[in-house]
Parts: structure tokens; C-alpha cells; sequence
């Protein structure tokens, strides 16, 4: 670190390593999901590298994510999702970013601001096939395509792609199973209707790697593109990209007996060290984890005692000589015994995605390329995939 209390280091050539494990999984597209500024890791300079190690459309939550990428200078494909009718359709179709829509009513809007800048908008169907969030109803679904046709017509848009998003992937394949039924019929639905999708997309990052039958013309991958391993009990390869590391601001030998932080919800029963790190909850160190989450000092994991403060909190070291300065790594890779985000979202009782886009703003993020990672795309009992391409579902 250079003069910074903290920072968090993200290995670029990871991320390129992740896509292009993910990419060697499956022979339909990639889209690497760059949405919440790339997990908390940088969205701009996550998106060319996840392009670098393959992926050849970008995914984001919202407007404003997605103009920040063409901003950038990034003139790979993206899909953007999530709006509401104040949504500024004329900058996207502008700025030619396909947009997700699910109701007649965004969709009319998507036209509007299509014919207002005389382009053609890109748009990709939404339904939803029993995630119950984003996502047109079966009962919903002939309005949307009769609508989206008639704008087809007109020529003010196309529809390039029909979607929806798995709710147990990385849990459940029946519900997988039934999920994939509903969106094959919803796409027949579509297709008879007289829509010519260029692309169907359902897959996540745990279908990616386990329900080929899901892959169809595009995979969208999110946590996976970080290293984090998408289905519990099970490894891919994936390498975390993130690291985060702070260091000792303050030590003091205490006695037995000494109260610890806010209303003393861990008194010592021994005489220790306690070692102050500068990083609380504002800066992604969930609240309720004392006694529980360990931070990697002095090359031994310590654990986490008291409770967690906004902008700090206290490292139990036992008798391990600290001094003001020494280096903690409060997660990683794992490569030296830290912590990971995985350990971190069994300590929070969460998953690992909150704890990485939990990493709050004041803590810099620096980007580098730890090396080269050329993914072994021989994952056991990954390939060969068969293509979904083109064909009727």
C-alpha cells in the first residue's frame, strides 16, 4: 500500500482467466456481467479484461452502467436491464446499447425514444419463468410480443434476444428442469408469433458450468467471472481476483477482564494483544461477525473480536508480537491462508457476491496482472456441450 490505509487489488489476469475457464465450459457466447461497478472490483477495467479472456458482450444493471462502459471507450455489445419509465432510452439507442424490456409500457417507451432519434432499438424480451421478480408473466407474455412485433414492422426496433434468469442453478436442477421448459415455450410462443430472436439467453454462471442444456446462444456470467466458486461443494478453477488489505493502526497489550469495543460484547479471558485495523462496516466488514470472521496477520489467521464499528474494528492476536504498520489481508484468493469472500459469507450468513460489492468507495481499488492464466478448458464433466445455437427449443 502507498501511504492508503487500506486497498483492494484486483488480479486483471485472473478475471481474463475466469472468462476464459467459463468460455472453454460452454460453446455458446459469453457475457460477462459487469453490473455494481464489476462486483465491487472495477467496472471498466474488469470489462477489458473478461473481453480479453473471451467474452464478447458486457452485462449491466442499469442505464447509467451501461454509458459508462461506452464512455470508457468499450464498444463491445452490452445489455442493460433494469429501468423504469424515467429511463433515458434515446441515450442508449444512441449510444447503441441493447436494453432489456418486460412490460408494453417500457416498451412503448423504448419506440418512442427510437423514433425520436431515428435508430433502431435493440431489445431483448424478458420472461419470467419462476424466478417471480424481473420479467414478463406467462399470462403477460402474448401482449409483450404482439407489441413487439407490431414495433418490429414499424422498423423503430428489433428484437435481437428473448431471456429470462435461473432461481437455483446452483441448487436445484429440477427447478432448472421446469424453468428451461417454461422459456422453451415461451420462445415457441414468440418464434410463432413471428419474432426472429438472434439470441437466447438463460444460462448463469452455475448453469454454465452444470446445465449445458441452458447454454442456448449466450451464457451470462457473474460471480463466476470474479473466481468465486458459483455452486457450493464444487470447484471449476475459478480464481478469486480480489484482494483486500489493510494494516495494524494501533496495538495494545490488555488483561483478562477488558471489555472490546461497543457495549462490551466480548470481554478477554486471558491477557492479548489487541490489534486495531482500520476498516468497518462503511467500508464492507459486516457488523455482526465478531468472534466469528478471521483476518490473515502475522502469517496466522486471528479472529475478529467485538463488535464491528463504522470505520474499524479488533484483531485478537494472543501473544503474537504487533506493531503499528504490519499488514493484514482480510480476504483473498487463499493462497496464504486468508480468508476468502466464501468464508467471509459463511461468517455474515450471505453470499459472496454482498460481501465483495459491500467493499465500500473509500477503499481504492488497484488494478493489476499477476501473470498469465490460460484456463484448462478440460473441466471434468464440463465438455463437450452440444450447441443450442439456432435450433427450435
Amino acid at each position: 500500500m502507498t501511504g492508503e490505509l487500506a486497498e483492494a487489488v484486483v488480479d486483471l489476469a485472473a478475471i481474463a482467466g475466469n472468462v476464459e475457464r467459463i468460455a472453454g465450459a460452454t460453446t455458446a457466447a459469453v457475457m460477462a456481467v459487469v453490473k455494481a461497478d464489476g462486483f465491487g472490483h472495477g467496472a471498466v477495467p474488469v470489462a477489458r479484461a473478461a473481453l480479453a479472456g473471451g467474452a464478447t458482450w458486457l452485462g449491466v444493471t442499469s442505464a447509467a452502467e451501461a454509458l459508462q462502459l461506452r464512455s470508457a471507450g468499450l464498444t463491445a455489445p452490452v445489455l442493460s436491464w433494469l429501468h423504469g419509465p424515467g429511463t433515458d432510452f434515446a441515450a442508449l439507442a444512441a449510444a447503441e446499447v441493447d436494453v432489456s424490456v418486460a412490460a408494453p409500457e417500457l416498451l412503448d417507451a423504448v419506440a418512442a425514444a427510437a423514433r425520436a432519434t431515428g435508430r433502431t432499438a435493440q431489445v431483448h424480451l424478458k420472461i419470467d419463468t419462476g424466478m417471480s421478480r424481473h420479467g414478463a408473466t406467462a399470462e403477460g407474455w402474448p401482449e409483450l410480443v404482439a407489441w413487439a412485433r407490431k414495433y418490429e414492422r414499424e422498423g423503430v426496433l428489433a428484437v435481437r434476444g428473448l431471456w429470462s434468469h435461473l432461481a437455483t442453478a446452483d441448487s436445484s436442477p429440477y427447478g432448472v428442469t421446469a424453468q428451461t421448459a417454461a422459456f422453451a415455450e415461451a420462445v415457441a410462443y414468440a418464434r410463432d408469433a413471428g419474432l426472429d430472436p438472434e439470441l437466447l439467453h438463460l444460462a448463469n454462471s452455475a448453469a454454465a458450468f452444470t446445465a449445458p442444456h441452458t447454454h442456448f446462444d449466450l451464457v451470462r456470467a457473474g460471480i463466476a467471472v470474479y473466481g468465486v466458486e458459483p455452486v457450493p461443494g464444487r470447484a471449476f478453477g475459478l480464481r478469486p481476483a480480489l484482494t483486500l488489505r489493510t494494516q495494524v493502526i494501533m496495538a495494545k497489550r490488555v488483561p483478562a477482564g477488558t471489555g472490546v469495543s461497543y457495549q462490551h460484547t466480548h470481554v478477554t479471558t486471558r491477557p492479548t494483544t489487541l490489534a486495531l485495523i482500520p476498516l468497518g462496516f462503511a467500508d464492507g466488514i459486516p457488523r455482526g461477525v465478531d468472534g466469528r470472521a478471521q483476518v490473515l496477520l502475522g502469517g496466522r489467521r486471528l479472529p475478529i473480536i467485538g463488535r464491528v464499528a463504522m470505520d474499524q474494528c479488533v484483531v485478537d492476536a494472543g501473544d503474537l508480537d504487533v506493531r503499528i504498520g504490519d499488514p493484514v489481508t482480510v480476504l483473498g484468493p487463499g493462497d496464504s491462508g486468508e480468508p476468502t469472500a466464501t468464508d467471509w459469507a459463511t461468517w455474515a450468513d450471505t453470499n459472496p457476491h454482498e460481501i465483495l460489492t459491500g467493499i465500500g468507495t473509500r477503499v481504492p481499488r488497484r488494478h493489476e496482472r499477476k501473470g498469465t492464466f490460460t484456463a484448462d478448458v478440460r473441466v471434468e464433466g464440463a465438455l463437450p456441450f452440444p450447441h443450442h445455437g439456432r435450433k427450435r427449443p
